[in-house]
């Protein structure tokens, strides 16, 4: 990477604590973190000259944090369009037979595109529930790390799993489940080997059990007590649809949100994904223990489950991200579109007041960024944070006069994405992702999903 990146004349959006924000700023990367910024004209800086950085001209565009995806999963980049048309429980019914034929292969190819998408919409931060784990399926979990490091993305990929078949009672089919045994002893094995707990890590592990409808209270339980021994947080899906309501409330008799609790799963170090169907208690029970939340409002409305309190959960100040979701229930994974739609969703259900574009914005950088505790590392343009920038063009056709920027970004159509930097290097230039072959990586995903669907005799 270069030593020194100066960034000038854009308008900047910090979202720092402050929310300040200039018309005209600039901003200066040494040795991949952010050294300096400040409104107007960069200033003369400790003797160092235009001479001596990489000079990135930003007039025209909008400087923001890159955003941060909180919930993702990358295989299914090979199955997108397939049960375009089903609830959530008919979707997975018949997507689990394709996923079961996963393998290490299919799934580096998946991961590069849906990661490379991603960097393309904005994104330099992502996490990844990959619960999915055919027997011979191969090192599936180190093959979407070996594509994140290609691609060049900060990455939080988890360690998911399932011991809940349908022959048990379980939605998913028998011969993707694991042992409690054998998930817990991988769970273990998959943080010695690549959980990096530094500062401006480029990789660290999570746990993630995949729902309570998939997975036993005995594999909960486990997995809370190995995240919190080994130092890592832990992820599910929960309170995504009405059925998961009742499914909870048969079997358990507790609301998704009391069932988490009755198991560990509730405090500073877990993230919900969804998190659609909360009631008062629900919230309040978040709220009070650090309990975080992935909204993924494009997901949720191609599946029908619902539109999310988010309004309520940021006045409660439950830690809230945003999160593309899988790709074969949301085919377009662009985070600037789950800020979009997170604004829209909210005024829908609440009003025009219920959430402001700079709002939106917060929930995409700073807001995922403290939903995987590293709001002191990411998520905002401040001194000694990671430079993870995203620049977007707003003077062309469909943006030029706007008198917002930040609407230009949350309500507009996509800007073009001049430049995106993760820790300092560049990944994307004027829309291009320059870590990979774009047109390479599309006739391998073609292939993938070809391959996959007919292994699945569909």
């Amino acid at each position: 990477m270069p030593e020194r990146i100066l960034i000038t004349g854009a308008h900047v959006i910090t979202v720092d604590p402050a929310r300040s924000e200039w018309p005209t700023g600039w901003l200066l990367v040494e040795d991949g973190l952010i050294a300096a910024l400040g409104p107007g004209d960069p200033p003369a800086l400790d003797g160092i000259s235009r001479d001596d950085a990489v000079v990135v001209d930003g007039r025209g565009c909008v400087l923001t944090p890159g955003l941060v995806n909180t919930h993702h999963h990358l295989y299914q980049w090979i199955t997108r369009g397939l049960a375009a048309d089903s609830t959530l429980f008919e979707w997975l019914t018949t997507l689990y037979p394709v996923w079961a034929g996963i393998d290490a292969d299919s799934v580096r190819v998946a991961a590069t595109g849906g990661l490379a998408r991603l960097a393309a919409t904005g994104c330099t931060t992502t996490t990844d529930h990959l619960y999915v784990f055919p027997h011979d399926g191969g090192d599936v979990l180190g093959a979407e790390i070996d594509a994140a490091r290609t691609v060049g993305l900060r990455f939080h990929p988890t360690r998911g799993s399932m011991d809940l078949g349908h022959s048990q009672g379980g939605l998913p089919p028998d011969n993707v489940v694991e042992s409690l045994d054998a998930i817990l002893a991988a769970s273990t094995a998959a943080v010695e080997r690549w959980h990096d707990p530094s500062f401006g890590s480029m990789l660290q592990i999570a746990l993630a059990p995949c729902s309570p409808f998939s997975v036993t209270a005995d594999l909960l339980r486990e997995s809370a007590t190995l995240a919190r021994e080994l130092g890592v947080r832990l992820h599910t899906h929960l309170a995504e649809t009405l059925d998961e309501e009742e499914f909870c409330r048969s079997n358990f008799g507790m609301t998704p949100v009391q069932y988490m609790e009755s198991v560990g799963w509730v405090g500073p170090d877990v993230w919900y994904a969804h998190a659609v169907h909360l009631d008062d208690a629900a919230i309040a029970t978040m709220a009070a223990t650090g309990t975080g939340a992935a909204h993924c409002p494009t997901s949720n409305a191609r599946l029908g489950a619902g539109i999310a309190r988010a309004r309520d959960l940021i006045d409660a100040r439950v830690p809230l991200g945003l999160g593309v979701d899988g790709a074969a229930s949301n085919e377009s994974c662009s985070m600037l579109e789950e800020a979009h739609h997170a604004a829209l969703f909210a005024r829908a259900r609440g009003g025009p007041r219920a959430m402001t574009v700079r709002e939106s914005l917060d929930l995409a950088t700073i807001g995922g960024a403290r939903v995987l505790g590293r709001e002191n590392e990411i998520g905002s343009l401040e001194v000694g944070k990671v430079a993870d920038l995203a620049l977007w063009r707003i003077d062309g056709i469909a943006h030029a006069g706007i008198a917002d920027p930040a609407a230009a970004l949350v309500l507009g159509d996509r800007p073009p994405l001049e430049r995106l930097f993760v820790h300092g290097r560049t990944v994307v230039e004027k829309g291009v992702v320059v870590t990979v072959d774009e047109d390479a990586v599309a006739g391998q995903v073609a292939a993938a999903h070809t391959a996959l669907v007919a292994k699945a005799g569909r």
